[in-house]
């Protein structure tokens, strides 16, 4: 077997090695079909890039309400925001259940506009930034949140999705 074969079959492996279950939570979501699907894309080309492990994760699809009300509950916030990650570690599971995405409609729709971008692009960006929260990244230092944001452009040039970052001032 040629080294391309055993890249391609590592590569599929890892694709299918990431069970993701994607709930819809609000009508919202209705006006974006492909939301899911770009959601779930996201998140199998950040687990492969990764190389990471068996395992389960959930996308939750839902509306600012929803996220208000986890955000307030688990984080002190009373307020929306665009995403959410809670990382779970679900004892003798098969696979493990590394956590839950939850992604708020109206945040990530108004978000989108305002920056000008498409609503789906919009969502596997942050797709993928839930899932790194997953899986322990964070941004709460800069060496930390480049890193983050390294990937996170990484991911989606792999999906022919623009940086989502600005670079103010860098040539």
């Amino acid at each position: 077997m040629t080294q391309a074969a055993r890249r391609t079959r590592r590569a599929r492996r890892t694709r299918t090695a990431l069970k993701i279950d994607v709930l819809v939570e609000s009508d919202l979501w209705k006006v974006l079909p492909d939301a899911a699907s770009a959601a779930r894309r996201a998140i199998a080309e950040a687990a492969t890039m990764l190389s990471t492990p068996r395992a389960e994760l959930a996308i939750v699809l839902t509306d600012d309400s929803a996220v208000r009300l986890l955000n307030r509950a688990w984080r002190g916030v009373d307020a929306p925001t665009n995403v959410l990650s809670f990382p779970t570690r679900r004892a003798g599971g098969e696979p493990p259940l590394i956590g839950d995405v939850v992604l708020a409609f109206e945040t990530i729709a108004r978000e989108a506009r305002a920056e000008g971008k498409p609503i789906v692009h919009h969502v596997a960006h942050l797709a993928v930034h839930g899932f790194l929260h997953l899986l322990g990244y964070d941004h709460v230092r800069k060496a930390d949140a480049e890193a983050m944001e390294r990937i996170e452009r990484d991911v989606l040039r792999r999906l022919a999705i623009p940086d989502p970052y600005p670079r103010i001032g860098k040539a």
